[in-house]
Order: structure tokens, then C-alpha cells, then sequence
């Protein structure tokens, strides 16, 4: 349900080459064979492969992870649009699968490599990051949008742990990682001669953070965030329409630091009798033979309620008419669309014989006038043609 759309990104399961059913193990599996074919050792020189191994990468340090596949899993990409570079990475140790597949530690290679693969990072430790937007589709009617609304949605979103904060383990169930010290950081040595080479990167075990689980919290499974219900409310302003966003801060999903944003998107659902474009609404009006050939008022069905409406004599079908200010109101601003009524005139049917030898005797009755009214023309000089 995230709103903003991220940029256009092939399909993780696709860039591995993998079904969406997989498991874990097949997911290791297919990006051990991509490794391998596409890793630097055997791609000397090829930024091709380089771009292919950085993809490659991504995609597995999402679907590795049971959190991020789930959000990418609901949500594709837009999912992890509020995660950096750094967090897409945080739970995957590239140091040791390469080292496992028999491939050099791509940390070995430097900065400029490492950052195609994985995006810069400092050895500072990440500051908090905004929780990710979420998305909610609601169906409104067309009276919502017209006057106005009161809404209680639910939606399920992903917030912190309260058994772990935040954690993913137990009381007591962090320990210092092994590979730092719990600094967060390593320092890498490279010779050249006489010169030492000293580089600081964050650690691929812990990622900066110089804890490790020992002991999974059993209430998010190790996850640091457990999925919730909640209800919140919210004002359909008057005169929105489908498309329209409504924003409600904090209310999207758990960040490092600040919540993500809430955006509902609405839908008006197609009414019964009328017809929207723009603020102005459209509606089918029948009228009898005879007031259509006579004239009268008749009611028309408004927001509001009925509505009188003149019909001059000689209405015919497709006529238009115009009721202002009886449409949608103009959002964020004042005054509102019209109405528009657009006249079918109906042909009695099932007559009784009476009522045919009355229209007959009409049907007469017009011929001899218009026959009349000819031969006045003609006297007058009035051509017809």
C-alpha cells in the first residue's frame, strides 16, 4: 500500500531467476550460481557485470530477508521505498558468502568497487530513518464527495515490537559481534612495498550496529516488528474525486525514527442516476408525449433533493438543461459545479382504441394546419423549400 511509486526496477524473483514460491535455500541457491557466473574474479574489466552483480545483490539481500520479502511480497518495490542503501543490506554478510562460494571478499576490492555494488557508505553508523509510506484505496459514493465525510478505515501495518523494542531478541539475547568487537566498524589492511593501506568500512556481520542476535524474541521471531491492526479516521473533504490523496502524518509504518505517512486514495464508485464530469453532474430526465409537446414543470432528482424544472412546449430528445449550482462543490476552494438534465421524451405505448382515435384525429388535425399554414406562406411569398 505504499503510495509512491519506486523507480523502474526489474522483478527481484526475475533478476534471480526464481518463482515467487520459492524457499530460502533455492533463493541462496540461484544467487550462488549468479555469483559465480557474474562476480568480478570472473569478469575481470566487464562494468556490465558489474551493473548484473549489483542487481543481483539487491535482490538477494531482499528475498533473503523475511521481513523485506514480505513488504516486497505486498507491495513490490514501493515497499522498500523508505529504506537506504544501507538497510536494503543490513542483515545480509556478503563477507562470508563469498568466502563459502569460493569467490574474493568483494570488501577487498575498494571503495569504488564496493560502492557499485552496494551504494557509499561511511563509517559513521546510520542516523534514524523514516519509516516507509503506506497506501490505502477507498471506495467512496458520490454523496461522500458532495458533502462531505467521516471515515474510520482499518488497515494492517508493521510497527515495532513491544516485547523486544524494536530488537528482535530476547531480554539479555544480544551479543557483541565476533567480527568487530562490537565496534561496528573493521579495519582492513592492504600491502604495497613498503606501505600500508589502512581502510575503515562498517561491519558486514552486524552492519554497524556492533550487536547480533543470540536469542530471537519469540513474539516477532527475531524480526524486531510484528504486524498490527488499527483504526484511524479521517475527512473526506467536499468535491474531491477519484485520484485524490489525503495525507495523514505518522500513521504509515515503523522507522528507525519518524513513522512513514499515511496516504488514502479515492475511488467514487459509479452511481445510480447521476453522471460525473469534473464538478458538473449529468442526469437522464423521460418526459410524457404530451408535456414534452405541451410544456409543464416536473421534478428532477438533485443532490439536494428534487428539484422544479420548466419545460418549455416543443421539448425535444437531447434537449439540455441547466440547474446551477446543483453539482459537486469545488475542493479547497468555494461555489460548486451545475447540473445538467438532458431530456428523453417517451412514446406512450399499449394504447387504448380511444386514445389512437385521438391521436389519429391529432395526426389530422396537424396535417390540415401545417396545410394551412403552407398556403398562407404561399400568399405571403414565403418560400418553404
Amino acid at each position: 500500500m505504499v503510495l509512491r511509486e519506486s523507480s523502474v526496477k526489474r522483478d527481484y524473483y526475475e533478476v534471480l531467476g526464481v518463482s515467487r514460491d520459492v524457499d530460502e535455500a533455492t533463493i541462496k541457491k540461484a544467487y550462488r550460481n549468479l555469483a559465480m557466473k557474474y562476480h568480478p574474479d570472473r569478469n575481470p574489466g566487464d562494468a556490465q557485470a558489474v551493473e548484473r552483480m549489483k542487481e543481483i545483490n539487491e535482490a538477494y539481500a531482499v528475498l533473503s530477508d523475511a521481513q523485506k520479502r514480505r513488504l516486497y511480497d505486498t507491495y513490490g518495490h514501493a515497499g522498500l521505498e523508505g529504506y537506504t542503501q544501507a538497510d536494503i543490506f543490513r542483515d545480509v554478510d556478503f563477507s562470508s558468502l563469498f568466502r563459502e562460494f569460493g569467490l574474493r571478499d568483494l570488501f577487498g576490492f575498494g571503495d569504488s568497487l564496493f560502492d557499485s555494488f552496494f551504494g557509499r557508505r561511511t563509517t559513521t553508523r546510520r542516523g534514524p530513518r523514516k519509516g516507509a509510506d503506506l497506501r490505502y484505496d477507498l471506495t467512496v459514493t458520490l454523496e461522500d464527495v458532495a458533502f462531505g465525510a467521516e471515515k474510520v478505515i482499518e488497515l494492517s501495518r508493521v510497527e515495532q515490537c513491544p516485547a523486544c523494542s524494536g530488537t528482535g531478541a530476547e531480554a539479555n539475547g544480544l551479543e557483541n559481534c565476533s567480527n568487530c568487537q562490537g565496534t561496528g566498524q573493521v579495519v582492513m589492511e592492504q600491502r604495497s612495498g613498503y606501505s600500508v593501506f589502512r581502510q575503515i568500512t562498517i561491519c558486514g556481520k552486524c552492519h554497524g550496529q556492533g550487536k547480533v542476535v543470540k536469542k530471537a524474541c519469540k513474539e516477532c521471531e527475531g524480526k524486531g516488528v510484528i504486524e498490527q491492526a488499527r483504526e484511524i479516521e479521517l475527512i473526506i473533504p467536499p468535491g474531491a474525486d477519484t485520484g485524490y490523496q489525503i495525507k495523514i502524518e505518522g500513521e504509515g509504518e515503523e522507522g528507525d525514527g519518524l513513522r512513514g505517512d499515511l496516504y488514502v486514495v479515492l475511488n467514487v464508485e459509479k452511481h445510480p442516476i447521476f453522471e460525473r464530469h469534473g464538478d458538473d453532474i449529468y442526469v437522464q430526465k423521460e418526459l410524457s408525449f404530451t408535456t414534452a409537446a405541451l410544456g409543464g414543470e416536473v421534478e428532477v432528482p438533485s443532490l439536494n433533493g428534487n428539484v422544479k424544472l420548466d419545460i418549455p412546449e416543443g421539448t425535444q430528445t437531447g434537449t439540455v438543461f441547466r440547474i446551477v449550482n446543483e453539482g459537486i462543490p469545488h475542493v479547497g476552494s468555494y461555489g460548486k459545479g451545475d447540473e445538467y438534465v438532458v431530456v428523453k421524451v417517451s412514446t406512450p405505448t399499449n394504447l387504448s382504441h380511444r386514445e389512437k382515435e385521438l391521436l389519429r384525429e391529432f395526426e389530422k388535425l396537424r396535417h390540415k394546419s401545417e396545410h394551412e399554414r403552407h398556403e398562407q406562406d404561399d400568399k405571403d411569398g414565403i418560400s418553404t423549400k
